[in-house]
């Protein structure tokens, strides 16, 4: 491992196009971070980055004398970091929760997402394409219950899935605008339109989107 040069300030290397780079870019413009943010292509990594990341991997946040390449680590530590507004409940068993809620994020959409983006077959992109929707649409009337996913604020859950949605259009998943689907579709409205989330908007972002622009 090379030698960690100390910084006068955060930075943050970011794939421009991933989702995962994303939900960090939100809670860094939803806390008002002031942060260098560099975007790297992932198929060309830079050797300063690879010295710091053993993973050679997007995202990595460096602040000062800590490296860090997981999003959820990345994402709490800037909550506790920076403290406000804060993006976890207070109260145990609501913490738990969110974490969970987080992790099946992870577990039953990401790879639906990660098959999207790079499919192996358009037969595969189908498959997942539907696979996301009809799980959206399922879950959609419990978007009506609260302002945010299962919570009354925002929260490290919402910087998780409003990426997410925000490609739907793109990777060619339509949500049809039946009655049960409108709480979601409301959701969806409100999360793009929060000032956080258009400032954590990369040029290749906003262009999948351009009604938001």
């Amino acid at each position: 491992m090379g030698v960690v040069t100390k910084r006068s300030s955060m930075t943050y290397f970011s794939d421009g196009k991933d989702h995962y780079s994303h939900r960090v870019r939100i809670v860094l413009a939803e806390k008002g971070v002031t942060v260098d943010v560099v975007e790297v292509d992932p198929a060309d990594i830079p050797t300063e980055l690879s010295e710091i990341n053993p993973y050679n991997s997007l995202p990595t946040l460096v602040d000062r004398e800590l490296t860090l390449y997981e999003t959820s680590v990345m994402m709490e530590y800037l909550d506790e970091r920076f403290p406000h507004p804060p993006l976890l409940p207070v109260y145990p068993v609501a913490r738990a929760e969110s974490r969970q809620f987080i992790h099946r994020i992870e577990n039953d959409w990401c790879p639906l997402v990660a098959t999207l983006a790079k499919p192996s077959s358009k037969e595969a992109s189908a498959t997942a394409a539907k696979e996301l929707k009809d799980s959206l649409v399922a879950i959609a009337p419990i978007f009506g219950e609260k302002p945010f996913f299962m919570s009354e604020e925002f929260t490290l859950v919402d910087c998780c899935l409003a990426p997410i949605l925000w490609r739907l259009d793109a990777y060619g998943v339509q949500l049809p605008k039946t009655r049960q689907v409108v709480p979601l579709l409301e959701y969806m409205d409100r999360m793009f339109r929060r000032e956080s989330f258009q400032e954590s908007l990369t040029e290749y972002e906003r262009e999948m989107r351009p009604e938001f622009g």
